[in-house]
């Protein structure tokens, strides 16, 4: 199977296994993270041996969102080219989502920004009990991706999926849960067991029925998440082009930090 300096693929029974490989920097997403994800994703969909895909973050953490001491785009690129870039990235929630094979995060540490919404994305969440999450992107000057701003309202409602974007909260699996965006909290340290033990329960399903019920699920909303992402991608390649935005991420930069967004 595939492999990246970024995002591994291996397999496990009858789960292939996606690792973000970025540990150093939490597993914050670069363009290569990207690139290399959309590729592992379409190998596990098409992989006849795999019944589900169990995604992880190697390390501390399963992703702390976007590499902020990598944004300098370049000087000459316009909002059109911005946008597309920007959809590179969004490509991976359509893969998670509208792919055929079941998607089961495991979850550990932080995961912010991209990487929480890319959770969201997800048909199963596994998340250890220290796990917590949440969107920075508004205190930046930028936006949400990954569809949420159509995946959230339908799941929490329009109020909470408000809260949490503008106020950035930090939210726990127990508050997930609650809201229906964690399938099982588990022991730290026991997320990926849990994640291939579910794995191997779908894997004893016959696997039209699963790409049945996952297409279902999934179907009657991908033309309102399509445009809620087309929207998010205008939006947030314009802040990517925002000179007080530059002006803020150069601040962090500057203060060495590494958390990511």
């Amino acid at each position: 199977m595939t492999a990246s300096p970024e995002v591994l693929l291996t397999r496990r029974g009858r789960a292939s296994v996606i690792a973000l490989n970025r540990p150093a920097c939490l597993n914050a997403i670069n363009e290569p993270m990207v690139q290399a994800f959309i590729a592992a994703l379409r190998d596990a969909n098409a992989d006849a041996a795999t019944a589900a895909i169990v995604l992880h973050g190697n390390g501390k953490a399963f992703c702390a969102g976007d590499d902020l001491t990598a944004h300098e785009p370049p000087a000459d690129l316009d909002e059109m080219a911005m946008r597309a870039r920007v959809d590179v990235m969004q490509q991976v929630s359509r893969e998670i989502m509208f792919g055929e094979k079941p998607v089961i995060a495991a979850v550990h540490g932080w995961a912010v920004g991209g990487g929480f919404e890319w959770t969201i994305n997800c048909d199963a969440v596994i998340w250890s009990e220290e796990a917590r999450a949440f969107f920075p992107e508004i205190e930046w000057g930028m936006f949400v991706s990954g569809g949420v701003t159509a995946l959230l309202p339908r799941l929490v409602g329009p109020q909470r999926t408000f809260k949490w974007i503008m106020g950035g909260e930090h939210l726990d699996g127990r508050a997930l849960h609650e809201a229906g965006l964690v399938t099982e909290i588990v022991s730290t340290g026991q997320h990926l067991e849990a994640a291939f033990a579910l794995a191997e329960r779908i894997a004893s399903r016959p696997a039209k029925a699963v790409r049945s019920l996952k297409r279902a699920i999934n179907l009657l909303e991908r033309d309102r998440i399509e445009a809620a992402m087309a929207e998010e991608t205008i939006s947030l390649a314009a802040s990517l082009l925002d000179p007080e935005v530059a002006a803020r991420v150069g601040a962090f930069k500057g203060n060495d930090s590494k958390e990511g967004m």
